[in-house]
């Protein structure tokens, strides 16, 4: 009996140690922090799709980007379960329209909070999870001229300021452009 328990132990220790990823280089090298921005300029606002980006039944609505305060105070510990510096909504298209303070919208929402981000100057990437969605990565450069105009502009014009690659409810869709928009 000694015997077994001992071997059971020892599976389940092994076990324990195999199921660990190593998400950094060699042993005593720290783990790469999961939400990092390194931005020298203001990029927030919301990436609305050029065109539409459907997976199933869900279209992208969005991408938000906030404030340089706002990725300080995530990345300092203070987190809300509503609201993230870098954050993806999605509508159910399949849902019906409800009235909304600027015009209709679908009534049926997925908004995506990040387990990892990284945030750049030229790229967004994104990680996240949600119930009605899975698993959601996006991988985004953002082009700074293009965003310079549009924020000139105040977000005239149709032209994509960021272009990536979405993958949500295990489906990929690739070339996605996103215009800047400031939001109200």
């Amino acid at each position: 009996m000694h015997t077994r328990f001992l071997i059971a132990a020892a599976l389940v220790a092994g076990l324990a140690v195999a199921s660990c990823e190593r998400t950094s280089g060699p042993p005593g090298t720290p783990a790469p922090a999961a939400y990092t921005h390194a931005v020298t300029t203001d990029i927030s606002g919301y990436y609305m799709p050029a065109d539409p980006v459907r997976i199933g039944d869900w279209s992208l609505d969005h991408v938000f980007i906030g404030q340089a305060s706002e990725f300080q105070t995530w990345e300092g510990g203070a987190r809300s379960e509503t609201f993230a510096p870098v954050m993806l909504q999605f509508d159910d298209a399949s849902s019906p329209m409800a009235a909304t303070d600027p015009g209709e919208a679908h009534s049926v929402t997925a908004r995506v909070l990040p387990t990892r981000y990284e945030v750049t100057d030229t790229a967004v990437i994104f990680e996240g999870r949600s119930p009605e969605l899975g698993r959601v990565v996006f991988d985004g450069r953002l082009d700074p001229d293009a965003l310079a105009t549009s924020r000139r502009t105040l977000g005239g014009g149709d032209g994509a300021v960021m272009t990536g690659t979405l993958t949500a409810d295990g489906r990929t869709v690739r070339d996605v452009g996103l215009r800047w928009w400031m939001g109200d």
